[in-house]
Order: structure tokens, then sequence, then C-alpha cells
């Protein structure tokens, strides 16, 4: 079983960048400054590089699965026009949440297994 989670996981991680990715410019189609474009798009990925270390160093496989499937639900309805919110906004603290509840659930993983030891 931890290597099916593992392995949905890794697909998580790619099925959500990619799609967190492609909803971003979506949103973001009028907008006409490329380099917005390009730090958007660094800042939507990172929440995904960091998962994809996590799961690397430790098992946070099922944090992976809820980050991904969240963050897909939150843009999706950004992006379809179904969450009436600043669209920059939006893309600016999901990944940040992310960011911080990745940090914490890998610190305190860290911490349950340096006591077991």
């Amino acid at each position: 079983m931890p290597r099916v989670l593992r392995t949905a996981a890794l697909a998580a991680v790619l099925v959500g960048a990619a799609g967190s990715l492609a909803l971003m410019l979506y949103a973001g189609r009028r907008n006409q400054s490329r380099i917005l474009v390009i730090l958007f798009a660094l800042w939507v990925l990172a929440p995904f590089a960091a998962l994809a270390w996590a799961n690397f160093r430790g098992r946070l496989h099922a944090l992976t699965l809820g980050v991904a499937a969240v963050s897909l639900a939150i843009y999706g309805a950004v992006a379809s026009g179904g969450l009436r919110a600043k669209i920059g906004f939006i893309f600016l603290v999901v990944p940040a949440i992310s960011l911080l509840v990745t940090g914490a659930i890998s610190l305190r993983a860290r911490l349950s297994a340096r006591g077991t030891s």
C-alpha cells in the first residue's frame, strides 16, 4: 500500500502542478505583463516543488493528494468565474497557505521521527 500511495502522490504533484499552471494562465489570460505571469507561474508551482521534495524525504503522501485536489478545485472555481474573488489574490494566497501547511507538517513529522528514534 505505501508504494501505491507514493505513486499516487507523485502523480498528484505532476497533475496538480500542470493543472494549476494551466488554470493560472487561463485565469490571467488578459494580463499583458510577461514578467508578472512568469512570477505568478513560479509562485503557483512552488508548493508542488516543495511537496515533491518532501515526498522524497518523508511520507507526506496524503498531504500531497490533499493540496493538489484543493488547489485544483480553488483555481478551477476562479478560472471558471464560479468564485467571485480577485484573481491575483487567490493565486497569491493559495500557494502561501500550501507552503505554510507543508512546512508545518514536514517539521512536525521530522520532530516526531527524532522523538521515536
